[in-house]
């Protein structure tokens, strides 16, 4: 990913809050990413949390997760384009964003997670959400779409979760929800932080 890319980010942050990219990465990392995401031997079930206690809860999400570290290979690139992205907005917007958290999300066929807000206003945490999708063979009849809502509850967005598209939006301005995924769905979800590890 180059400057224009940061800037064409950059500056939908500011106008809307959001920004849908297709086909952002080279297809060589997603096909990299995918393999490496097949590895479900680290996974674990994902949890929720309102406050600073996580729980497992079925009923709201059913995802798996596993958090992304350095590996030399797809891993570090990825987290290189991160790191270049937080050092763009922090020149830009002066977000004061101090870090870059990540972690391979699977939903199984039948998986989903409701309607949520990646952090609370006022919250010093999470500032900008990022969501890679990895399926390349991904179709309208495949489902799993992301919605995307504004601050009114009214649905402003549907992502279709295929290969090489990348969303990015304001954490706390976005509600959204993963609807019902008729065959594994593979991503990426990150978060640029502004707490300290």
């Amino acid at each position: 990913m180059n400057e224009e890319q940061y800037s064409r980010i950059t500056d939908a942050l500011v106008e809307t809050g959001y920004i849908v990219m297709e086909h952002a990465f080279c297809s060589e990392l997603i096909d990299k990413l995918y393999k490496v995401s097949q590895d479900e031997s680290k996974y674990k079930q994902a949890g929720i949390s309102s406050t600073k206690e996580t729980h497992i809860d079925n009923t709201k999400r059913s995802d798996k997760t596993q958090w992304l570290d350095e590996d030399s290979g797809a891993l570090s690139e990825y987290l290189a384009f991160a790191e270049g992205l937080r050092e763009y907005l922090n020149r830009s917007l002066y977000l004061g964003l101090t870090y870059y958290e990540s972690h391979f999300s699977i939903y199984d066929k039948g998986a989903y997670y409701e309607k949520h807000l990646d952090a609370f206003k006022g919250s010093s945490n999470r500032v900008v959400t990022t969501l890679l999708y990895l399926n390349e063979d991904w179709n309208e009849i495949d489902e799993g779409q992301l919605v995307l809502y504004d601050e009114n509850d009214k649905e402003i967005h549907r992502v279709l979760p295929t290969g090489n598209t990348l969303l990015v939006f304001l954490s706390d301005k976005f509600p959204h929800e993963v609807l019902k995924t008729k065959k594994k769905r593979h991503s990426v979800a990150g978060w640029f932080r502004v707490d300290k590890r």
